[in-house]
């Protein structure tokens, strides 16, 4: 447990923010909400009874202030094409480790690219994407693995009730559009490709309740940045149901709303995890509610995991690469369900 530890969260106030602060309370940390919005992070720090401190990624000193005295920052702040560059350096400064719940690909491409070498070489801990994707789907895909030290193919598909996106959620697309242009990416045969064309609507046969549903291929999300930078796979696809990828790009899909005490959705989730190699495929699978919420306990307990020295790997490391990945699967069990167990293997 955190053990009144104080940790930095930079965009506390945002939707994903506030889940994260919680789940830092309730686990004995002490959050230290930081951001740009003076009068938004007063009112969250006023419901907890913390100390609040403004910053900004333009003010190198602001962000050097935010994170004196605490042992870590988890950044929360989209777009993360802005905040990461900015932040990382402040906690490589501060000689802290970093973490993000950045979903921005070209953002966590940058972050390996870029800091990589620095962060291994101060002997710092950064995670980007500890999140329900990348960190979540990495996870999964590295317990899937197991023993085999390559495989051919990884498949990570998606099956979510509906997806309201957040004003971040927007913001963070937006950019990483921007920044696209009129292309797309994929991840093949070991390397990134640029396509003009549309992506494929497939179908997926998830395990029951969910079955057979259609899905747009190549919706390529983080964890295809973070699976290949650890695992030796040469095909790496992300897959996601055709109505939420409806759901998050149209204009009028209302933001996220509380049905429980928690402050979670109604939204669900299953995570479908394949991986191939010669005629052998392994399996894993994750469900739950939320995939903002659930995104809290994913980098709180990579945290605790980071302090306490159950890491198996310094600098820019994905979840899979840092952590003992079943291990840390299976103490989610209060806030997913889980099977490791393959659903078929043949030689």
């Amino acid at each position: 447990m955190g053990a009144g530890q104080s940790v930095a969260v930079f965009g506390a106030y945002g939707h994903t923010g506030r889940f994260v602060v919680a789940e830092l309370a309730a686990r004995g940390f002490v959050p230290v909400p930081s951001g740009r919005n003076a009068q938004a992070l007063e009112e969250l720090a006023g419901e907890y009874g913390l100390e609040a401190r403004v910053a900004s990624v333009d003010d190198p000193a602001s962000l050097d202030r935010a994170l004196a005295g605490t042992v870590a920052v988890i950044n929360c702040a989209g777009p993360f094409a802005s905040t990461t560059g900015p932040v990382i350096e402040a906690a490589l400064r501060a000689r802290i480790p970093y973490l993000d719940v950045a979903a921005e690909i070209e953002a966590n491409l940058d972050t390996f690219a870029q800091y990589r070498e620095p962060a291994r070489e101060a002997g710092a801990v950064v995670v980007p994407a500890m999140a329900f994707f990348g960190g979540l789907g990495d996870l999964l895909a590295t317990a899937a693995m197991g023993d085999w030290a390559t495989a051919d193919e990884a498949h990570i598909a998606y099956a979510l009730s509906s997806w309201h996106p957040t004003a971040g959620t927007r913001l963070s697309g937006a950019v990483s559009r921007e920044r696209r242009g009129d292309h797309r990416l994929r991840y093949r045969g070991g390397q990134w490709e640029r396509r003009t064309d549309a992506a494929p609507t497939l179908e997926w046969t998830f395990p029951d309740p969910v079955g057979r549903r259609p899905v747009i291929g190549e919706f390529t999300m983080a964890d295809v940045v973070t699976v290949p930078q650890h695992l030796s796979v040469s095909d790496v696809t992300t897959y996601m149901t055709t109505e939420a990828a409806r759901d998050v790009v149209a204009p009028h899909t209302p933001a996220p709303t509380a049905t429980d005490a928690a402050g979670r959705s109604d939204q669900t989730f299953l995570v479908d995890v394949l991986v191939r190699s010669g005629g052998a495929e392994r399996r894993a699978t994750a469900g739950g509610q939320d995939i903002y919420a659930v995104t809290a306990p994913l980098v709180v307990e990579a945290l605790d995991r980071v302090l306490t020295g159950r890491t198996k790997a310094v600098g820019v490391a994905s979840a899979g690469e840092i952590f003992d990945a079943p291990d840390f699967l299976r103490a989610l069990a209060p806030h997913i369900t889980l099977d490791l167990h393959p659903r078929k293997e043949t030689a």
